[in-house]
């Protein structure tokens, strides 16, 4: 693996919010999708899945800045690419089931998804600081 992996990895991860979108907005039951206000509809929206599915997004967004950053820190502190891009794999493959258990209503393993994720993604940082230092 090379940090050319880890930009593809980049690329993938910041994608998943967008197709988690449009699962949520897919499996709404409550009315015709209102892209007026699509935030309203979807809190309107009894059906788990496309909560759950908004969910998943929402928390991608909130994560994957961890992610972007660790990985340019990771490089900038020439951490072997290797290891940058085996870490971004993790993440990103960790993401992806993440979203998944997210929408399928597998809480437990989905909190295992994101522990994983987080787990690499700071494992960069730290593995920066350590080098750098």
């Amino acid at each position: 693996m090379t940090i050319a992996t880890a930009y593809w990895c980049i690329l993938l991860v910041a994608v998943l919010p967008y197709i988690w979108t449009v699962v949520a907005k897919a499996s709404g039951t409550q009315g015709r999708f209102n892209n007026r206000d699509p935030r309203e509809w979807l809190a309107k929206q009894d059906n788990p899945r496309s909560r759950w599915a908004n969910g998943a997004q929402l928390n991608s967004f909130e994560t994957n800045p961890l992610f972007y950053a660790s990985v340019l820190m990771a490089q900038f502190a020439e951490v072997p690419g290797a290891t940058i891009g085996l870490m971004a794999v993790i993440y990103a493959v960790a993401r992806v089931a993440h979203g998944l258990l997210y929408i399928s209503g597998m809480h437990l393993f989905r909190s295992l998804a994101w522990f994983i994720g987080m787990a690499s993604a700071f494992s960069l940082v730290v593995l920066a600081a350590k080098t750098i230092a």
